[in-house]
């Protein structure tokens, strides 16, 4: 069988339901029908997925454990060679993402909260991928502050088109002041090569009193990241408090707010700013109150929904959706809640997989890889 014939044959057992017991579930978009798919289930609290050549996908299970799920939907079982990971809480083995030149290579890596004397903190991994694991396993990075916590770890991973990987970082609820200040990695997007060493264009390089990975900050917990495809900018989304999730055009040097300004307020419902805005602070694209919780984001670029191209699409935790926004260049123009009827479920991350269809990863016990298809 050809190279060609055996992707095809993949693809097409991807695009088939897995899990006979769930029913595919479908509901109205302005697409018109669209199903939600069951491709596998059985995952303890999924986090990341990052799809193979060959078909197949990496997810990520919180409690540690990285596993592989065939074209079909099976599950395979814990690969060896994962870090350690500190559990509990938002704690554990977060996202997982491919080198750029991963069919020449191998490489993975991976992010999660890192057990370390006195508490934990948010680090990156890199292995080659063999078939019982991860082999040569390094740390490339570690956030700077140990924090005896369970909370804000970020950290979605995205390589930029010049082969650099953003790595985003939470404040660490207890350390929230430090988003505003450039001499940690709190509440920080950092930006560095493959092997962890600091790119010369980075915005603070050579400046005394800032870390010279940060390429933003203001950050409270960013957990979804993607390139702009038209521009190669950096995108992320990250949680307010209560209010105030927020969708930002995420660029070197800017500072996004945290704490100083916020659409949110306390979960008790104290003020934190008195206003929204502030000079030198990079507003939102877009922003909700209530919040979503929300998690994962895409620029969606297939073909399968040909009249969803462009529009970034952003899972909610709390609000248990799938949101759409439409796009006119930067701009938010329109905002479409979907699969709110159907889903029940926490959605964790979003993926364009290698077929055009969209795929989200559910943050629950029992979680599920989830394919979004035309009804048709």
């Amino acid at each position: 069988m050809t190279r060609a014939a055996t992707a095809a044959a993949l693809l097409l057992a991807l695009a088939q339901p897995a899990c006979a017991g769930d029913q595919p579930r479908t509901t109205d978009s302005s697409h018109g029908k669209v199903r939600v798919v069951t491709v596998a289930k059985g995952l303890e609290h999924p986090w990341g997925v990052a799809f193979l050549p060959d078909g197949r996908a990496l997810v990520t299970e919180r409690p540690g454990r990285l596993r592989i799920v065939a074209a079909d939907g099976t599950l395979g079982g814990p690969l060896a060679g994962v870090p350690a990971v500190s559990t509990g809480g938002q704690g554990g083995l977060l996202d997982v993402q491919l080198d750029p030149d991963f069919a020449a290579n191998r490489l993975v890596y991976l992010s999660y909260a890192e057990p370390r004397a006195g508490g934990n903190g948010t680090a990156v991994a890199r292995g080659t991928l063999t078939e019982r694991g991860l082999d040569d396993v390094q740390v490339i990075f570690r956030q700077d502050v140990t924090i005896d916590g369970r909370h804000h770890f970020g950290s979605r991973l995205v390589f930029d088109r010049s082969g650099r990987l953003f790595v985003t970082l939470g404040d660490r609820n207890s350390e929230r002041a430090r988003a505003q200040t450039l001499d940690s990695h709190i509440g920080k997007v950092v930006r560095i090569e493959r092997d962890g060493k600091v790119p010369a264009d980075n915005p603070f390089v050579g400046r005394a009193d800032a870390k010279p990975e940060v390429w933003s900050y203001g950050h409270r917990n960013v957990q979804g990241a993607a390139l702009h495809p038209v521009t190669g900018e950096l995108w992320t989304n990250e949680h307010g408090p209560r209010g105030g999730d927020e969708l930002n055009r995420t660029l070197a040097g800017l500072n996004y707010g945290w704490p100083k300004v916020t659409y949110g307020v306390e979960y008790s419902g104290k003020t934190i700013s008195e206003s929204p805005t502030a000079p030198g602070i990079e507003p939102p694209v877009h922003y909700w109150v209530p919040s979503i919780a929300a998690s994962g984001l895409i620029f969606y670029t297939g073909e399968r929904f040909p009249r969803w191209q462009g529009s970034a699409f952003v899972g909610g935790l709390a609000s248990q959706q799938l949101s759409r926004l439409e796009m006119d260049g930067n701009r938010v123009v329109r905002e479409e809640v979907l699969l709110k009827d159907v889903l029940n479920q926490r959605v964790r991350d979003v993926e364009q997989g290698p077929d055009g269809f969209i795929y989200l990863l559910t943050d629950e016990g029992n979680g599920k890889l989830l394919r979004v298809e035309p009804a048709s």
